[in-house]
């Protein structure tokens, strides 16, 4: 090489170096430093998992033990896939609030339900059901126990060891009830503030149709599991409403099972109780699912409203829709939605979006929302996902206001137009016109 190409060689060099620090790529001194120096917990892809679980605790594989169920299943690595499954509490370690699934939670607020003995009185049921709608209790080796979900967390577990009893409903094969009398209403009255487990389990029998709603009511401490089976070509929807007293504590983890061409409409409304969280997670056992997921939380000062959703796409050809929307006023009034899809390498043709929306009414008022999207093959229809949160959109306060409508109403009428949208996927008109009436008091209870 002559001198001249030498001199030209260092010429581009120097050019590249100059133009990757300007974009922030690191010049190839820097990379020859890198390996020789690293910063512990990180490599070229980021930031690794923390030293908090060792190696040697019960994460998944084969450091989880066996239970009555099995042994327990994951891998400690930092994919949704790889979440420790366990029916023992043991196998989870202790919750330090330092865990990605924890972080945002208010641990002291838990009442002990991921650490102390659950021994109190679970909520009382009463039910209302069409006459073909069987409710079972069974014990807790019943053969269907367990068949829509395993425990993903301490919490949910401990409540797995505590429960004596289930609640067991069946909508029979071929039962076609979307009609409002025929929907099936499972209060739940809370029993005190002992900590407490609760199970119940919603089997939608090949080719039915049915709505089951599931309203909480009282004061309770409560770890609940629910398991939502869903067979073949059956439509399903759950309406699961938390309208607690001021100072409830509920732990919710909802494990649905999706067959083959069935569909499930999941809903979940957030209002009352001092701290609720709630874990919704759906996976398809077969080609041909669809599953849609909605959201609605109106979080007052103070209280702490946490939705977990996962939607696990294991298998080719499904659907999945997830829509959250959350209204917030006063000070510590505190949301937090994370949502996590999984499509498999396995799941070809997957149509997949996920989205979230926080309105922020005060000062004070803090929404966290976090959307994941872990995609392990490129053969998909679609995958997409959304947030947002933010204030009054000044435009639409305007046209109203411009129309001569006082800005008092003006802001009631679009926050109750940011909401009714979830409300009115339920497709039960009492039950609509009974949100919209709680939305409504929430509105006159921040003087909005």
């Amino acid at each position: 090489m002559t001198n001249a190409e030498l001199t030209k060689e260092t010429v581009a060099g120097t050019a590249e170096s100059a133009e990757k620090a300007r974009i922030g790529a690191p010049s190839a001194e820097a990379q020859a430093a890198s390996n020789v120096r690293r910063i512990a917990g990180m490599n070229e892809e980021g930031e690794q998992l923390s030293e908090i679980n060792p190696v040697s605790s019960p994460l998944g594989g084969a450091a989880a033990k066996s239970h009555s169920h099995g042994a327990g299943a994951g891998i400690p690595d930092s994919s949704r896939a790889g979440r420790l499954t366990s029916y023992n509490a043991a196998d989870f370690a202790p919750i330090t609030g330092r865990e990605e699934d924890w972080r945002f939670t208010p641990l002291k607020r838990l009442r002990g339900l991921d650490k102390v003995a659950l021994d109190g009185a679970a909520p009382g049921l009463s039910i209302q059901k069409p006459d073909a709608v069987r409710v079972e209790t069974v014990d807790r080796c019943d053969a269907r126990i367990g068949s829509a979900g395993i425990p993903d967390d301490r919490v949910s577990a401990a409540a797995w060891g505590a429960f004596t009893e289930a609640t067991v409903i069946t909508v029979p094969a071929d039962f076609a009830g979307t009609a409002e009398d025929h929907v099936t209403t499972v209060t739940l009255t809370g029993a005190g503030e002992a900590p407490a487990a609760s199970h119940l389990f919603v089997h939608a029998q090949a080719n039915s149709a049915a709505v089951v709603v599931l309203d909480h009511r009282g004061s309770a401490v409560v770890s609940e599991n629910v398991e939502i089976l869903v067979e073949d070509g059956a439509q399903l929807t759950v309406v699961s409403i938390q309208d607690w007293a001021d100072g409830a504590v509920h732990a919710s983890s909802q494990q649905m099972k999706i067959g083959r061409d069935a569909k499930l409409k999941h809903v979940v409304v957030n209002l009352g109780g001092d701290l609720v969280r709630i874990n919704p997670s759906a996976r398809f056992s077969g080609p041909g699912g669809d599953v849609e997921m909605y959201g609605l939380y109106f979080a007052d000062a103070g209280q702490h409203f946490e939705q977990r959703i996962f939607v696990d796409h294991a298998v080719p050809n499904c659907k999945s829709r997830v829509t959250y929307k959350g209204a917030l006023q006063g000070k510590n009034a505190h949301s937090v939605w994370v949502g996590d899809v999984l499509i498999r390498k396995e799941a070809e043709g997957t149509d997949t979006y996920e989205m979230n929306r926080n309105l922020i009414l005060t000062q004070g008022a803090r929404a966290d929302s976090v959307p994941n999207l872990e995609i392990e093959t490129g053969l998909i229809l679609g995958a997409g996902h959304a947030s947002a949160t933010g204030r009054f959109d000044d435009e639409q306060l305007f046209y109203l206001q411009a129309r001569g409508i006082p800005e008092d109403v003006a802001r009631r009428l679009v926050v109750r137009g940011f909401l009714n949208e979830i409300i009115q996927q339920i497709k039960v008109p009492a039950l609509e016109e009974r949100l919209r009436d709680a939305v409504e008091r929430e509105l006159k209870a921040g003087a909005l």
